[in-house]
C-alpha cells in the first residue's frame, strides 16, 4: 500500500535535486535556454506573463521537474498493480514477496543499455514511456499530452539514474522490500492527488492548489449534476470542470453518470456505458501535471469499471481533458465580443489549443462545477489580461473566483 506521508518526504526530497539538475542543463545548453527565452518573450508580448525571465523559468522548471516525478509514479502504479509486463523501472512480483520484480527491471534496464551503449538513463526512461504511449489506453497519458513530451532533452542522465534509483530503494531496516510499494487492490489514486497539491510548495502557493474534500464535491455534485441529469436526461448530457485539478469532479461525474446508465439500460455491454459516461466529462487545467493526473485517474477508473486487469487490453477510451487557462482561451460571451475581447491567440506548449477551443466553446454544458483559485494574481501583465476579457467583474484587488464565475455561465447551456 502506498504510505503517502513517507511518499510525500522522499519525492519532496528528490524534486528539489532535479530542479537542481534542470536549472544547470537550462545554463549550461545554450538551445534549451534559447528556446526558453523565446516562448517566454512571446509570452510577454500576449500579456501572459509580466514576471522576470528568472521567475518565470523557475516556475515551469519545476513544472518539467514535477512531471518527470508524476510519469514514473504512474509507471511503478501500472507495474506494481500487475496491470503492465514485465517490470521496467522496479515492479514487484505480486505473492513472490522475494524481490523478483525488481531484479526483472534491472535486467529490463541491462539489455536496454547492452543495446544503446552511449544513450543514458533519460533515454530509458523515455523509452518506457514511448512504449506506453503505444497502447490504446495510455496513448494521451504518455504521448503528446504528457507534459514531459515539450521538454524531452532537458533532464541529465545523471538525474534519469537517480529518478530510477529512488523507486529501487531496499527498506534495509525492515524486512528487505522495496521502501515504495504502490499496490493497491481498490486502485485508489486520490494519493496522486496529495503528491499534486504538496510535491511543491512554490507551486501550491502560486496557483492555490487545494483538494477539494469529498463531502464538497458530494455537495456541489448532488446540485449541479444531478438536477442536470433529471432535467435534460443522459443522451446528450455535458459537464465541465474548467478548474479540474487533480480531477476528483471528473471522477465523481463520471462514477454517478454511468451509475444513471447503468439503471436505465442494464442490458447494454459495460464498455458502451464507460464509453458514454467518459463522453460527458470534460476537464481544463492550466497545471499540465494536473490534467495528466485526472487523465490517468480516468483510466484507471474506466478500466475497473469494465473489469479490465491488464493495461493491453483497455479498449481506446477517449477522454475530454485540456491543458490551458480557461479564464483566456475559449470563446467569448456576446456582451464581451460586443465590447471588442476575442480568444487569446498565444499559447504555451504545454497547451492544445485545438482541444482547448472544441472543450471551451461557450453555452455547451448542462453542468458546470468547480473549485476555482481564491487568490489573486501577482503578475501584473497576467492580471490586466484577465481585467481586459473580464472587465464588469474584475474590480480592485480581485480574486480568481470572481472571472471564474462569469466563465461558468458562458460555459452553461
Amino acid at each position: 500500500m502506498v504510505d503517502r506521508q513517507h511518499l510525500l518526504a522522499d519525492f519532496k526530497r528528490l524534486l528539489r535535486d532535479m530542479e537542481v539538475d534542470l536549472r544547470a542543463r537550462c545554463d549550461e545548453v545554450a538551445q534549451i535556454n534559447a528556446d526558453l527565452m523565446k516562448e517566454y518573450e512571446q509570452a510577454r508580448a500576449a500579456n501572459r506573463a509580466g514576471i522576470t525571465f528568472e521567475e518565470w523559468r523557475a516556475d515551469l522548471i519545476t513544472q518539467v521537474a514535477v512531471a518527470w516525478v508524476l510519469s514514473s509514479v504512474f509507471v511503478r502504479f501500472l507495474e506494481d498493480n500487475a496491470l503492465i509486463s514485465p517490470p521496467r523501472i522496479s515492479g514487484l512480483l505480486h505473492g513472490a514477496g522475494d524481490g523478483q520484480g525488481l531484479t526483472r527491471a534491472r535486467d529490463e534496464r541491462d539489455v536496454f543499455f547492452r543495446a544503446h551503449p552511449k544513450q543514458t538513463d533519460r533515454d530509458y526512461l523515455l523509452a518506457v514511456f514511448d512504449n506506453l504511449a503505444k497502447l490504446p489506453g495510455t496513448k494521451d497519458v504518455f504521448g503528446p499530452h504528457n507534459p514531459v513530451s515539450p521538454y524531452r532533452n532537458w533532464l541529465s542522465g545523471d538525474a534519469a539514474q537517480k529518478l530510477i534509483e529512488s523507486f529501487q530503494k531496499i527498506d534495509v531496516d525492515g524486512a528487505g522490500e522495496l521502501i515504495h510499494d504502490f499496490t493497491d487492490p481498490d486502485w485508489d489514486t486520490r494519493f496522486l492527488g496529495d503528491l499534486y497539491q504538496d510535491l511543491s510548495e512554490a507551486a501550491r502557493k502560486k496557483y492555490a492548489l487545494l483538494q477539494t474534500p469529498i463531502f464538497v464535491e458530494e455537495f456541489i455534485l448532488d446540485r449541479t449534476l444531478e438536477p442536470a441529469i433529471n432535467e435534460f436526461g443522459l443522451k446528450h448530457l455535458k459537464m465541465i470542470d474548467p478548474a479540474c485539478g487533480s480531477g476528483h469532479f471528473l471522477l465523481g461525474g463520471f462514477a454517478r453518470i454511468l451509475h444513471h446508465w447503468r439503471k436505465e439500460e442494464p442490458g447494454t455491454n459495460e464498455r458502451e456505458l464507460v464509453n458514454r459516461a467518459l463522453a460527458s466529462v470534460h476537464g481544463v487545467d492550466l497545471n499540465p501535471y494536473a490534467v495528466a493526473i485526472a487523465r490517468f485517474r480516468l483510466l484507471l477508473a474506466a478500466m475497473k469499471e469494465c473489469q479490465v486487469t491488464r493495461l493491453k487490453d483497455v479498449p481506446n477510451f477517449q477522454f475530454n481533458l485540456a491543458c490551458g487557462d480557461s479564464l483566456l482561451h475559449g470563446s467569448v460571451s456576446a456582451q464581451q465580443q460586443v465590447m471588442g475581447f476575442h480568444e487569446l491567440a498565444h499559447h504555451y506548449q504545454s497547451e492544445d489549443i485545438g482541444e482547448l477551443r472544441r472543450i471551451l466553446k461557450g453555452g455547451q454544458y448542462h453542468a458546470v462545477v468547480a473549485n476555482p483559485p481564491y487568490i489573486t494574481v501577482k503578475d501584473q501583465a497576467l492580471n490586466q489580461a484577465y481585467r481586459d476579457r473580464y472587465p464588469s467583474v474584475c474590480y480592485r484587488a480581485y480574486s480568481l473566483a470572481v472571472p471564474f464565475m462569469q466563465r461558468l455561465f458562458d460555459l452553461a447551456c
